[in-house]
């Protein structure tokens, strides 16, 4: 997790964590602001979620408790248009292709079709 933190952290994301997770990207170096699981009281991160200040959830759940959480994050970032990933692999390959957009360029078919037949 602290890898794709670091990542999101340099394409200029304000990261957002509960306490453990916070902890150990803290412990990376990486700048993070703790948040509240929903269980533990509001604010919590579904109020930030529905105020617009979150842009895309990376929710990697491990135990039982955690579904239960994780369920209303699902909901409320369905419900505001948030990008939301649950594994690692997928937040590292979201994180990978935000990084290399730069590097992508567009070619129109015809174009393409018009040099293979030169």
């Amino acid at each position: 997790m602290a890898r794709i933190a670091r990542d999101l952290h340099e394409l200029g994301f304000k990261l957002f964590a509960t306490k453990g997770t916070a902890a150990s990207i803290t412990a990376a170096g990486v700048p993070v602001t703790r948040v509240n699981k929903v269980a533990e009281g509001r604010p919590h991160i579904v109020d930030m979620i529905k105020n617009q200040e979150i842009q895309l959830i990376v929710n990697v759940v491990e135990d039982k408790r955690a579904v239960k959480d994780s369920s209303s994050i699902r909901t409320a970032a369905l419900a505001q248009n948030v990008a939301y990933y649950t594994t690692l692999a997928g937040a590292e390959a979201a994180c990978m292709g935000m990084k290399d957009r730069r590097e992508i360029s567009i070619h129109d078919l015809q174009g393409l079709h018009r040099r293979l037949a030169d």
